[in-house]
């Protein structure tokens, strides 16, 4: 869809737009943002226990049955 010299373009004048002062404050914002989801995602994993469900002994149900169609008289 896009070549290189297209997105270097955009760059380019993202870079302008934004200017040259901002750049590192919002790379920065960026870096603590990943730091934050990896956390996030590294907590999630850790509560997540590796062992298997706990099996209740009891009584068993199987499930309903898909509903018949209607019969047709002759």
């Amino acid at each position: 869809m896009f070549g290189l010299s297209e997105i270097a373009i955009i760059l380019i004048v993202i870079a302008i737009v934004v200017g040259i002062k901002k750049l590192p404050e919002l790379t920065r914002s960026a870096g603590k943002s990943a730091r934050i989801l990896k956390a996030e995602a590294k907590a999630m994993k850790e509560e997540q226990p590796d062992t298997p469900p706990r099996v209740i002994p009891g009584e068993t149900v199987a499930p309903p049955a898909p509903p018949s169609p209607p019969r047709q008289e002759p």
